[in-house]
């Protein structure tokens, strides 16, 4: 069928999360209505909410819904629609589903169903590079797949080499080799994993370079043979082959080695008769050769730092070149400004091997005025909002933080505020290792590879420490918080430490929240004694043998200004639960927060509840009700990451009531059980 080019007023997105969002956000100031597509998981997800109609696939299983060729395009029929985005994943490199569209008279806001297909055999692409002159690392493509001949190709490019799956990706079926003692064993482990994945156990093998870094360079083409670049982005810092960190531009280019990728990269293009966004992968060794390693028949995940150097919307060129007009630019025309990070936030939790992470955000915003950052200078793409559930069904990436600077190093220091300045809470993210890897010594020097991250492990996974500092801080954030939170005027209801006829004096417990229910944790004591001086509430904080003299004052959002000792630091604190959370550009700092001093009138809140330190499901109740415990003793049992941990009487007291039974599920911070402490 012959498509009719001409202006579509109706975009489905056939995708979700922020790629969704961010694709709807251009249309709908280009003046096109939007459409989302969703499964029962997503049915109330922020895609669906942003869109101006949305229609069920079905079930959340990704292959019965958002895979769902057939379910994707009734919907678009059943709204008008004339044209389908398909972001990034799913599919978006399906070229029978491009076809498809073809058919259905639905125009694909992407490349030709041939520009995929050509692209996604590993093998064929590199013989139709090679055609182009576009470099390559040195290695065998060929079709004969007999493994002494594989072995023999392996010894003449020279070890260590890279093993690839012809038809894979994402890290499946392929193994580095570092002698031919071992080809044969990594040689059938690559198979069996292609076969089980792709369905073919055809190999590639390449020399293995040893630190090279990953730079990728962003193509356009339109329909009339006009194709340009804008410019490129180092991906190098990544971890299991998925990207952490991207910038633009990469980092020591020349001019003359970014033309000569530039290039490269649009022969790639225009060799496969390409159409749209594109996204060429290099391996840049450290004499500064390049060599093809594989095209993106799509948009990437990391195309905002693109449009933050650039000024361009990389989403409307796509709709525009899918409507049938030329190239908005020029190559000539186009200029790089500045510099630009992106942090991809995850639902994951670094200190647990990266795994995956769910529940319920209670909280998910970015304290922009708290932080003195510009909205011009920061931006968050982003597919859920606070109150949203983060599923186990799809990928974990809730956002995408995007900052724009001067040069590299004025970039990077808005890029750590602005971590500092995210604020999530109710479900585990990698935000805090993200602010580890811009600090990084290696990364702000630009010691880039693509095994950053594993060479750098040691210290980026550093055991925790404390400063007198930080515990007095968070001691004083705590109660500070805890002060506003308290509404009622009477004094029995004050938590600033308020006694009738006695000393102004709390006495607050410090630990590492991964031990906060052991019985055994090394808790730091802070006694906090207030005073007035000159109309100004200042404290005593007295830690072990040193005492230093304290103030706090609110600033705006989330920001507080901390002064120790004449030392004024401003941060941004938080209380998530009964967990303190101190970020500064510098990094972020977690401290369990409780008050253990008696308190005459009553049982003291710290210890009269116990609440759960993670989400997690409720596995035993190890005593009654009405039980009479002692400090320490095992009260529940909660698993969460397939961990059991086993919450302890906080003093020597007795269990009034559970408020759980084993096999609920519970999030951070909910009320476990109310304890009441002995007189």
């Amino acid at each position: 069928m012959t498509l009719d080019l001409t202006k579509f007023d109706t975009l489905l997105v056939a995708n979700r999360g922020e790629i969704a969002c961010r694709v709807m956000r251009t249309a709908r100031r280009m003046g096109l209505k939007t459409v989302a597509v969703y499964s029962d998981a997503d049915a109330t997800a922020r895609h669906v909410r942003e869109a101006d109609e949305a229609v069920r696939l079905g079930p959340a299983a990704a292959r019965e819904s958002y895979l769902n060729v057939d379910a994707v395009i009734d919907a678009a029929k059943r709204t008008g629609t004339g044209a389908i985005h398909p972001g990034y994943g799913f599919l978006s490199e399906n070229g029978g589903f491009v076809k498809a569209l073809e058919q259905a008279g639905i125009i694909f806001v992407g490349p030709p169903a041939s520009a995929i297909a050509a692209m996604g055999d590993k093998s064929a692409a590199k013989a139709r590079m090679a055609n182009a002159g576009v470099p390559l690392v040195p290695g065998y493509h060929g079709d004969d797949q007999d493994d002494a001949l594989l072995r023999s190709e392996a010894d003449k490019i020279g070890y260590p080499v890279m093993l690839k799956a012809s038809a894979g990706g994402g890290g499946k079926g392929m193994r580095v080799v570092e002698s031919g003692e071992g080809f044969q064993a990594a040689l059938d482990g690559c198979r069996r994993e292609s076969k089980a994945a792709f369905g073919d156990d055809r190999m590639l093998i390449e020399k293995y370079l040893v630190q090279p870094r990953h730079v990728e360079v962003q193509v356009f083409c339109d329909r009339y043979g006009n194709g340009v670049y804008l410019f490129e982005r180092d991906c190098s810092v990544q971890r299991r082959h998925q990207k952490v960190i991207e910038e633009a531009p990469a980092p020591g280019m020349t001019p003359e080695l970014r033309s000569a990728m530039g290039d490269a990269a649009v022969r790639a293009a225009k060799e496969i008769g390409y159409v749209g966004a594109g996204t060429v992968e290099f391996l840049l060794d450290a004499d500064g050769s390049f060599y093809f390693m594989e095209m993106n028949t799509r948009l990437q995940v990391e195309h905002p730092v693109t449009e933050m150097i650039t000024g361009q919307d990389l989403v409307e060129w796509q709709l525009r070149v899918a409507m049938g007009e030329p190239l908005p630019c020029t190559q000539g025309e186009l200029t790089i400004t500045g510099h630009s990070f992106e942090a991809r936030l995850y639902a994951e939790d670094p200190e647990q091997d990266f795994l995956p992470a769910t529940g319920l955000l209670t909280r998910f915003a970015l304290d922009l005025e708290g932080a003195d950052l510009d909205s011009d200078r920061v931006r968050l793409d982003s597919g859920v909002e606070s109150g949203d559930v983060v599923s186990m069904h799809y990928d974990p990436m809730l956002a995408k933080l995007i900052v724009h600077g001067a040069d590299r190093d004025a970039a990077l220091a808005t890029l750590n505020r602005a971590l500092a300045a995210l604020d999530v809470q109710g479900v585990v993210t990698n935000r805090a290792f993200l602010q580890r890897l811009a600090n990084h010594p290696g990364f702000k020097n630009v010691e880039l590879d693509t095994r950053f991250i594993e060479r750098n492990e040691a210290t980026l996974f550093a055991p925790r420490s404390y400063s007198t500092e930080a515990y007095a801080s968070a001691a004083l954030i705590g109660l500070n918080q805890l002060a506003q939170e308290c509404e009622s005027d009477s004094p029995w209801d004050r938590h600033d430490g308020f006694r009738l006829n006695a000393p102004h004096t709390i006495r607050i417990a410090l630990c590492d929240p991964a031990s906060a229910q052991a019985a055994d944790s090394d808790e730091a004591v802070v006694v906090v004694e207030g005073k007035r001086e000159s109309g100004e509430s200042l404290w005593n904080l007295t830690i072990g043998d040193q005492t230093l003299t304290a103030s706090l004052q609110s600033l705006t959002g989330d920001a507080v200004a901390v002064t120790l000792n004449g030392h004024r630091r401003r941060l941004q604190a938080r209380r998530d639960g009964h967990i303190v959370v101190m970020a500064e550009p510098s990094g972020e700092t977690r401290l369990f927060w409780r008050r253990i001093d008696a308190i005459d009138h009553g049982h003291h809140e710290a210890e009269s509840t116990l609440t759960a330190p993670m989400n997690g499901t409720v596995v035993a109740l190890l005593v009654e009700p009405g039980a009479a415990v002692e400090k320490g003793m095992p009260l529940m049992v909660m698993e969460a990451m397939k961990m059991e941990h086993t919450m302890t009487a906080p003093t020597d007291g007795s269990v009034e009531t559970f408020h759980f039974q084993s096999g609920d599920t519970v999030s951070q911070g909910d009320v476990l059980l109310d304890f009441a402490p002995s007189e």
